[in-house]
């Protein structure tokens, strides 16, 4: 009965806002947790805009905010309504007609890989449609849907005969939260962290952006399916309190008709369920294009070879092959000049025997990647890539790629697909962040855009990550295990691996076949997986310290990673399945009662989901760990154990 009078009130709410009798919007979460609110005011005789907020549990989130965009079409009625001071941009004059309420939708999807493999598509959504009344006939529509996870809306163009060409040269969209809100702010994606008040952001920051409220409530700020658009960050509003506005970096040109990148509004009781919320982000980018992706699309470990020889590469291979690393990565400087307009990527360095590593390494179940930059890419990729598959190579790792600018922003992507006609797996490097473009084209794995260990950053910042920068999607993070460099402990950098997830996962970044002498923690590297079918945050806060647990089949995985200052955790193992007993296999730094150069202490023990794990973490310490359930016959045999240290 509950479910027929929602229907029906949807109904007749739309037929009396489509008959004008109305002017607001308003959308609840299936579970009842997210509301969004728009309307439109009055703000003149001429000048008319939208505003918009948003709700969680009851607690506003985004107070009042105007949104909307700015074009600028050469239309002379226009440049004149502004030079006499009627309207300041495009969208003052517009009008509401309607809104339309459509269906929810409630689908199950599986995701090509992913931190789960199952995802929810839950939402209720409308449309909020705009018109201008002054004959030039242009409409502006606003989608919006809620679902439990967050909220979100975009600027919609409807066919225009006459004006088939925006040029979108501002985003008006605003965000006022509550007094006393705070963010975790980065300048660009590979900066440090800077915890600021709303109005103390005095440059753009980058998106995700993670806030926390007065009340204890969390919230992020990201954007989805942005591949025709530029990048947009966030500052400071010197209007209006507490308000971020936001940042184009470049205009945009845009074809009726035409749907800007989604706006995506997450809040949560704590940070660690942004992570796990994350999927929203998946939720809003189209279903995947690549028919044949599961035959060429494979998910793995990498290792960096680093001499750039025949004879490095063959080692590298073996040592990938020894220890289940699925991939080879040539970097820089396999062809010559690498960072100049006069590189040729089609053309080998000739102390590599590219074919005879290539054959190796198919040999060995260890396939090639190659890095590119973007000044080859620029020039030969239309030749480049047929010929890069012909020679066997799976994968390519862009460097210093263009991608803020709308003409960056659609090479970048377009590159990614001309990638996939040529069966190539795809990681980019530098600054680029992920919008869930891996949902459509999943030959990209991966991408940096995060402050890795190849800057060895602390502990602080890496746990500050979990919650800011991974709740984008995947980012290679680039694991260091034996440079001499780390701000961190070795365990610390176990659990990097399975916290920071990526599809592809780059390990021994810096490192050599001859680094490794024997350590016996390298088997968490050996069995760790890639992909997953469930992740989950058990605790942590940004800054402080974060623990993950995520599922490949029966098995678990847990990373445990604390600050510059340690801290002790107290780990309730209830994840996993009670029915079952598991051998755990635990890494600790052991300090000087190890006797190796990593000084990681390997214990084993049986456990279930009644027991809890206790840490005592050092400063830029962490712990890892792995649960794999055993028969009764093997857990009978070892029964004396249980708890204990084998």
């Amino acid at each position: 009965m509950k479910i027929i009078l929602f229907f029906l009130g949807v109904f007749v709410a739309s037929v009396s806002l489509i008959a004008g009798n109305s002017n607001r919007l308003r959308l609840i979460s299936p579970n009842g947790t997210h509301e969004i609110y728009f309307c439109q005011r009055k703000v003149s005789s001429q000048v008319n805009e939208i505003y918009y907020s948003v709700s969680f549990q009851g607690k506003s989130i985004v107070e009042d905010s105007r949104a909307g965009l700015d074009l600028d079409n050469r239309v002379w009625e226009l440049a004149l309504a502004r030079k006499i001071g009627q309207v300041k941009c495009w969208m003052d004059n517009l009008e509401m007609d309607s809104v339309v309420y459509d269906a929810p939708v409630d689908r199950m999807w599986n995701p090509f890989y992913g931190e789960r493999s199952a995802v929810r598509d839950a939402y209720n959504s409308a449309t909020m449609c705009l018109s201008k009344k002054d004959g030039s006939n242009y409409r502006l529509n606003i989608e919006v849907r809620a679902y439990n996870e967050g909220v979100a809306f975009r600027y919609f163009f409807p066919e225009h005969p006459q004006a088939i060409f925006h040029k979108v040269v501002a985003d008006l969209t605003e965000y006022s939260f509550p007094t006393g809100t705070m963010a975790w702010t980065e300048q660009w994606a590979q900066a440090p962290f800077e915890r600021l008040a709303i109005g103390d952001i005095k440059r753009p920051v980058e998106r995700a952006l993670t806030l926390e409220l007065p009340d204890g409530t969390w919230a992020a700020l990201a954007d989805a399916d942005v591949d025709d658009w530029c990048l947009t960050k966030f500052l400071t509003s010197e209007k209006k309190p507490n308000t971020l506005t936001s940042v184009m970096y470049s205009p945009v040109d845009i074809v009726t008709y035409y749907a800007t990148p989604w706006k995506v509004i997450m809040a949560a009781e704590t940070p660690g369920e942004l992570l796990e919320n994350n999927s929203i982000i998946e939720n809003l980018n189209p279903l995947c294009e690549i028919a044949d992706a599961a035959d060429w699309v494979k998910p793995g470990k990498i290792m960096r070879e680093t001499t750039i020889t025949t004879e490095g590469a063959i080692a590298t291979i073996d040592f990938c092959a020894e220890h289940n690393i699925p991939y080879m990565l040539f970097d820089w400087l396999w062809y010559l000049p690498c960072t100049s307009h006069d590189g040729d990527a089609t053309k080998v360095v000739s102390k590599l025997d590219m074919p005879r590593v290539v054959a190796y390494g198919k040999e060995k179940g260890v396939g090639i990647w190659v890095y590119v930059n973007q000044h080859a890419l620029m020039k030969q990729a239309r030749e480049l890539f047929p010929i890069l598959r012909q020679w066997g190579i799976v994968g390519v790792k862009s460097g210093f790629v263009q991608y803020a600018s709308h003409r960056w922003a659609t090479w970048v992507h377009d590159l990614v697909r001309l990638a996939a006609e040529n069966h190539l797996m795809m990681n980019i490097h530098d600054e680029f962040r992920p919008s869930g473009f891996s949902r459509t084209y999943p030959n990209l794995l991966t991408q940096e855009g995060i402050c890795g260990n190849e800057e060895f950053p602390d502990a602080t910042h890496n746990v500050t990550l979990p919650f800011t920068r991974m709740i984008n999607g995947a980012a290679d993070y680039t694991i260091c295990y034996f440079d001499k460099r780390l701000k961190t402990t070795h365990a610390h950098q176990l659990a990097a691996s399975l916290v920071f997830y990526s599809p592809l996962q780059t390990i021994f970044w810096y490192d050599k076949p001859s680094f490794y002498q024997g350590e016996p923690e390298i088997e968490w590297f050996e069995n760790l997986e890639t992909v997953f079918d469930d992740s989950r945050v058990l605790d942590g806060a940004p800054g402080k310290n974060i623990t993950m647990v995520r599922r490949k089949g029966e098995e678990w995985f847990l990373g445990a990673m604390t600050n510059n200052e340690g801290s002790q955790e107290e780990i309730s193992l209830s994840f996993l399945d009670k029915e079952k007993t598991y051998l755990a296999s635990v890494y600790t730094d052991g300090g000087d009662k190890v006797k190796t150069r990593t000084q990681v202490k390997c214990s084993y023990l049986l456990v279930d989901a009644s027991m809890t794990m206790k840490f005592d973490l050092k400063p830029s310490g962490g712990a890892a760990a792995r649960f794999v359930p055993i028969d009764g016959k093997e857990a009978a045999k070892y029964r004396r154990y249980k708890g204990k240290i084998m």
